[in-house]
């Protein structure tokens, strides 16, 4: 499907990011239904879980299982109302995760086509921080990074320079 090629700088920057934290015999539980990063993921080795569709704002229990080592949610949280429910009930040990910041230059998202598909949420990093260990995480690491699109503006020149993406690596807090 990628003959080879990583579609988009965020795959490869997010791919880097995992790789240093995470080992190809981890279990993986994939916040979000199957989607072309996941797929990414296994074909590059890993051993990948994504969650079915459900509410996760509503129904936590796909979280509550100890039989996985990491779970990843790539731009999930800022789609639901209330991401602290889940983050609380994670039993795995380790969250990699990642969400679009918040910029000044740019409303959050709102798709015309898909009630779905919009942004309860777009954290500034420390309020991302705040929320993590609020529900009980430490963070280990943590990165910005940009992701350029290809039209003519003052948005797309601004994307170029301004970090869209926060990307953290955390551990449960004992």
């Amino acid at each position: 499907m990628y003959e080879g090629k990583i579609p988009k700088k965020r795959y490869k920057y997010t791919l880097n990011f995992l790789g240093q934290f995470v080992n190809k015999q981890d279990k993986i539980l994939d916040l979000g239904i199957q989607n072309p990063f996941s797929e990414l993921l296994r074909k590059e080795g890993y051993d990948v879980t994504n969650t079915q569709g459900e509410d996760l704002d509503v129904d936590t229990s796909a979280v509550k299982t100890d039989g996985y080592d990491v779970v990843t949610a790539f731009e999930i949280f800022e789609h639901m109302v209330s991401p602290f429910n889940v983050l609380q009930d994670i039993q795995s040990q380790k969250l990699v995760a990642s969400v679009p910041l918040k910029l000044w230059f740019a409303s959050a998202y709102r798709s015309k086509t898909d009630d779905w598909d919009r942004h309860y949420h777009e954290f500034e990093d420390w309020q991302f921080d705040w929320l993590l260990e609020k529900s009980g995480w430490h963070i280990k690491k943590r990165e910005k990074f940009t992701n350029p699109v290809r039209k003519i503006g003052i948005r797309p020149i601004l994307r170029r320079f301004t970090p869209r993406y926060y990307l953290v690596y955390a551990e449960r807090s004992k």
